[in-house]
C-alpha cells in the first residue's frame, strides 16, 4: 500500500529551514490558565509517515457525546393498524355527515310535498264547495213536471 522506504544520504536530502517571525508585544496576549487535573496529561504518541519521517505529539481523545436514550422499536404492523384506524374514523365521519345530509334533505322534501298538498287541497275545497251565493244567471225552480205530447209544461 505504501511505497517502500528508501534511505537517502544526508547530503541528498533537501532541507528547508523556516525562521519564525516574532510578534509585536501589543499582539501578544497571555494565554488563559487552565487548571489541569493531575494524571490527565495524555500520553505521547509517535507516528511513522510513509516517507520515513516520524511525527511525535500528544494523542487527543475526543469527548464522546452522551448516549442517546434508546427509542422503543415500533412495529410496522402497529403503525399500519393506527393509520388504518385513523382512515376508518375519517371515512365513518364522512359517511355520518352524508347520511345526516340525505336524511335532512328527505325530510325537507317531505315537508314541501305536505305543504303543497295542503295548499292545493284547500284551493280545490274552495272551488268545489264554493261560496253559498249564486253568481248570476237564471234560477229555475221545478215543482211539478208535466210532459204532454213530448212537450214540457212547467
Amino acid at each position: 500500500m505504501y511505497p517502500e522506504h528508501v534511505h537517502h544520504a544526508p547530503a541528498e536530502r533537501a532541507v528547508t529551514a523556516y525562521q519564525p517571525t516574532p510578534l509585536p508585544p501589543a499582539a501578544v496576549h497571555p494565554a488563559p490558565v487552565v487548571p489541569v487535573q493531575p494524571g490527565t496529561v495524555p500520553a505521547v504518541a509517535s507516528i511513522v509517515l510513509p516517507d520515513g519521517r516520524i511525527v511525535t505529539g500528544y494523542a487527543i481523545d475526543h469527548p464522546q457525546p452522551a448516549p442517546l436514550a434508546a427509542k422503543p422499536a415500533v412495529s410496522r404492523t402497529a403503525v399500519n393498524v393506527a393509520l388504518g384506524g385513523v382512515g376508518f374514523l375519517a371515512v365513518c365521519g364522512g359517511l355520518l355527515l352524508l347520511t345526516s345530509f340525505i336524511a335532512a334533505l328527505t325530510a325537507f322534501i317531505g315537508q314541501l310535498i305536505t305543504l303543497a298538498a295542503v295548499i292545493f287541497g284547500g284551493w280545490i275545497a274552495v272551488q268545489v264547495l264554493g261560496a253559498g251565493g249564486h253568481k248570476g244567471g237564471t234560477t229555475v225552480n221545478i215543482r211539478r213536471a208535466v210532459f204532454k205530447r213530448n212537450h214540457f209544461h212547467g
